[in-house]
Order: structure tokens, then C-alpha cells, then sequence
């Protein structure tokens, strides 16, 4: 039988047993398209022996696919990793895909180095550093070359790492690495531009409390770590204002040495020849720095209770905390499968599925237990919701974490949680630059010491999770006497509910609850006092 598809001028549809026509001269296919175009009848007549999908064994139902066991081997840090005569250790890693060459040099620095009175000093450097200029050339004068190069430059300081990162056409890797060479060892910490910077600082803490999410952030750092922690020194118009290009110059040469330095390389390039071309970058160094101390982890968490910020926005914002792990925790990887199960795997996920799918009271509802590298980092069950609902929601949240407690999960759950992250787990290493970086940052934190070979094991230590680990570890950290429940909204309506919800926030956790006030943004102290 022959099927007849009437065809108008503007839409057409084609319909082939067979995949010849795509074999055919461009000529007759054109001039089947004009025909489709002119209004016409196309008839396609089954080639002999062709069959329908179902009679060609394709199942009828999407899950009844099946597909072969994926088999990948990660690469082998040990395989790019070169230890640098000049100080650094190096990842290189050769790609020939693109002309484009990327180099990141990770520096063992950070905010927590910031010396008291001086904060703001940290990210003041690591800002400036790729945009305040060098020895050769003004900040205008840098920009206007790396413009005419297409090169990108960028610096920065985080909490706890530095960075100075290029990229660039491969041809002209000389030029950009006679540059970056200057970035790393005599920037010019240009006036106009430190001037410019703090002004732009200074606008941005004017904003601190415009934002219920970034209150929600700040005071969830001084929940989880205390008040006193080094990463809860915010920097103040004092600090800022305080700090001279004298410090920053101090800053940078203190720590800003090749031995303090981590380097990612890749792109375009011939591996033996990078190596060559970062020893002569890092060598004859004109200065010494020293190495910088361990960073401090003296974490204090927030005593159990509901702490409430009132702000005057038609949604609240939540945070239900509870003390958390190093990603060097034996329980780690069944942590990280039953946080997935609870919260952290979106709408297969108890929470999301809860809060968002079943009862409508939030966009999104979620949950993370991360792992710390260098002290635990703090579990998290969030969501943001309409003021009245927010204690409703915070009940289904606290009831999920329960049964989470009380309940193992069911093999699908915790076979479509692992296959999850194993299946993913080759995006790790999808490009070179994200096996130099990934490699480098191991390197930086000190997983490639401990444990060389974590990325080899990591799916089979994903595979070992049971059941029975995962109810383990949700009775051992999901634990209702040490719930921190953060709230930044509009006090009156929270306090009073929803009507088709007889829920009170102050009935659903143990501990009382504490009024927070705001902090004033220029000095972040508080603003009056707490009830």
C-alpha cells in the first residue's frame, strides 16, 4: 500500500521506510522540497521487507528500553601531573580540539588571611591584580592589548583560594604568558583603579539588606559557624576605607610565590613544550613569601530554636539547619545518596515532591549536605514560600526529615539515586580544561595526597551504599535536637498562619525562638535589640 500526505505551501512532512532518499543528489532531493513547497502530492511506497518500530522489536513504553552498562575509565591524574623544578605543581593537559590555550594558577591564599581592621583586604587584591595594571603597562594599557589578543584575564581571592586565570589564542601563548608573568609578579595596583574598586564596594554594602536572600545567606553563616568565625568578618567602611596600596602590595608579595602555587594548563600545545614554557614563568622569582598558615576551622553551630528576621516581603524565605560533615567522613558517600533521596535530586526527590508536587506552597524545595574540605560545611533544607504557608511548610520539611530518620528508602529509590551520580560522572572529564581543573583543584585541597586515587573508586564506593547505610547516617545527622531553623520574612503574617493550616511555627521545633535583627550594612552590627 502506498500513504498519500497531502502537503500545503508552508508546512510539509516527509515519512521514509527507508533512508535512501539522504543518499540521493542533492538535485533530486531539491526538487522533491519545490514540489512539497508548490502545494503537491508526495506518495512514499513501504520499501519491500520494511517493518513498523514494534515489529523491529522496539518496546512500546520508554521505560522498557534497555541499554548496555556504560563503561568509562576516568583519566589518571598521575598522567598530567608535573611538578615544576620552579616551585608549582602543574596539570597539563594537551587538546588540539580548538587554537585556544587556558591557564588557571590556583594560590594558597584567602580571605582568612585578612589581617583584623583590614577586611575587604583579600578581595581588594585579588580583584586588582588583573585589573589595576602592571609594571609594563597601565590598566588601560593591559586592557586595550588583551582586547586586540580576544584575551580573557581574570583574578580573584575567595575565602580560602586565589586565582589567576588566561585564555587565549594558542599563537599568541608567548605574549600572554609574558603578561600573566607580570600579573603574578609586579602588578601596578593602579590609584584611579583602587579608588574606583572601593568605590564600587562601598555601593555594594549600601545594598546588604535590599535583598531577603542576602540576608538569609549572611545570617545563615553566623548560625552555622558563630559570630566569631573568620568567615563571618564581613568588610565595613572602616576596613574598606582602611585598607592603602601599601597593604595590597604588602598582600600580594606575602603570598603570591611560585611554591604557593597550583597551575592548570590545556589546550593547544605540545605537553613537553608547556612544561618548558612554566618553568621559565615561574622562575627567578624577585621576591620570597612565606607559606601561609592552616586555615583556621573553630566553627561554632547555632543553639536549636527558630530564628526569625523580619523583613517586609510577601514571601519567607527558610533555612532548616543541622551541624554537618568533612568530605573525609567515612559516611560521606552515604551522606551524599541519602541527602539525594531527601532533597538534593530534584523531583525524584521527598522533599520537592512534597512541598512543590504535592501541596503547591513552594517553586522549589531542596536540601544539600555537603561535604567540607577543611571543616564541616552545614546541612541545608530550604525553600521560599508565601508568608502564611511558611510554617505548613517548614512542618512537611521537618516531617520528611523524620521519616527520612525512621524509614530506609525503596531499592528504586536508592538504584535511580545511584545510577544518578554514576551516570553523570563522566561530565566530570567532559573537556581537557575540566580534567586540568578538576585534577589541580584536588591537588590544591589535598585529595590527590590523601587519596590518589579517589576518582578511580568513586563509582564503586557510590555502588557500596545499601539501604541500611542510608537509614544509618539519616538517624545519625538528621537529629530533631539540634534543628536550627532560619526564617527571613514578614514577622506578624508567619507568626499567624494559614488558616487551612493550623500549623505555628513556634509548635513544629524544639528550642525557643529568637527575633534577629537586621545589621547595619555599612558596619554590620546589629541594628537594636533582639526580643
Amino acid at each position: 500500500m502506498r500513504t498519500i500526505y497531502p502537503l500545503g505551501a508552508a508546512i510539509c512532512r516527509f515519512q521514509f521506510a527507508q533512508r535512501s532518499w539522504f543518499r540521493r543528489p542533492a538535485g533530486a532531493v531539491l526538487a522533491m522540497l519545490l514540489l512539497c513547497a508548490a502545494g503537491n502530492i508526495i506518495t512514499v511506497s513501504p520499501a519491500a521487507g520494511a517493518q513498523s518500530p514494534s515489529a523491529a522489536g522496539i518496546p512500546d513504553r520508554p521505560e522498557k528500553l534497555t541499554f548496555p552498562p556504560l563503561v568509562y575509565e576516568p583519566p589518571a591524574p598521575e598522567k598530567f601531573r608535573t611538578p615544576l623544578k620552579s616551585g608549582p605543581v602543574a596539570y597539563i593537559v594537551p587538546g588540539r580540539e580548538l587554537p585556544l590555550v587556558n591557564i588557571v594558577v590556583y594560590v594558597h591564599t584567602g580571605e582568612y588571611l585578612n589581617p583584623p581592621g583590614k577586611e575587604g583586604l583579600a578581595d581588594l587584591t585579588g580583584y586588582l591584580l588583573a585589573r589595576g595594571g602592571i609594571k609594563s603597562k597601565t590598566a588601560e594599557e593591559l586592557e586595550e592589548r588583551l582586547a586586540f589578543l580576544a584575551a580573557q584575564l581574570n583574578s580573584s581571592i575567595g575565602e580560602s583560594q586565589g586565582s589567576v586565570s588566561l585564555n587565549l589564542l594558542s599563537k599568541d601563548l608567548d605574549e600572554g604568558l609574558a603578561i600573566l608573568r607580570e600579573v603574578l609578579s609586579a602588578p601596578r595596583f593602579q590609584d584611579d583603579k583602587i579608588a574606583l574598586r572601593k568605590q564600587q564596594l562601598l555601593q555594594g554594602m549600601k545594598e546588604r539588606n535590599d535583598d531577603s536572600s542576602s540576608i538569609e545567606a549572611r545570617e545563615f553563616g553566623f548560625l552555622a559557624f558563630g559570630e566569631k568565625f573568620w568567615a563571618n568578618q564581613y568588610p565595613t567602611v572602616t576596613s574598606i576605607e582602611a585598607v592603602t596600596r601599601g597593604d595590597l602590595e604588602g598582600f600580594h608579595k606575602q603570598w603570591f610565590f611560585p611554591s604557593n602555587f597550583v597551575v592548570a594548563v590545556s589546550g593547544d600545545f605540545d605537553r613537553e613544550q608547556m612544561a618548558q614554557k612554566l618553568e621559565t614563568l615561574f622562575g627567578n622569582w624577585p621576591f620570597a613569601g612565606q607559606p601561609p598558615p592552616p586555615i583556621p576551622t573553630n566553627t561554632v553551630f547555632g543553639d536549636p530554636g527558630v530564628y526569625l528576621v523580619d523583613k517586609d516581603v510577601n514571601q519567607g524565605r527558610v533555612a532548616i539547619m543541622l551541624p554537618g560533615i568533612t568530605r573525609d567522613n567515612p559516611d560521606y558517600f552515604a551522606v551524599l545518596i541519602m541527602n539525594d533521596i531527601l532533597g538534593g535530586g530534584g523531583f525524584t526527590s521527598h522533599i520537592m515532591n512534597r512541598v512543590r508536587s504535592d501541596e503547591g506552597l513552594a517553586y522549589d524545595a531542596h536540601s544539600s549536605f555537603p561535604g567540607g574540605v577543611y571543616y564541616p560545611l552545614t546541612f541545608n533544607a530550604g525553600f521560599q514560600s508565601k508568608s502564611r504557608t511558611v510554617p505548613y511548610a517548614v512542618f512537611i520539611v521537618l516531617d520528611e526529615l523524620k521519616k527520612m530518620a525512621t524509614e530506609p528508602p525503596s531499592d528504586e529509590e536508592l538504584n535511580t539515586s545511584k545510577r544518578g551520580f554514576i551516570d553523570r560522572f563522566p561530565r566530570t572529564f567532559a573537556t581537557k580544561t575540566q580534567i586540568a581543573n578538576t585534577f589541580a583543584n584536588d591537588e590544591f585541597t589535598g585529595r590527590f595526597a590523601k587519596d590518589p586515587e579517589y576518582w578511580k573508586k568513586y563509582r564503586a564506593r557510590i555502588e557500596a551504599v545499601t539501604k541500611e547505610d542510608v537509614l544509618r547516617v539519616a538517624k545519625k545527622y538528621l537529629t530533631a535536637e539540634k534543628l536550627v531553623v532560619l526564617v527571613v520574612g514578614k514577622k506578624d503574617d508567619i507568626l499567624l498562619g494559614h488558616p487551612s493550616h493550623p500549623v505555628k511555627l513556634t509548635e513544629v521545633i524544639r528550642g525557643p525562638m529568637k527575633e534577629l535583627p537586621l545589621r547595619d550594612p555599612l558596619t554590620m552590627k546589629p541594628m537594636g535589640k533582639p526580643d
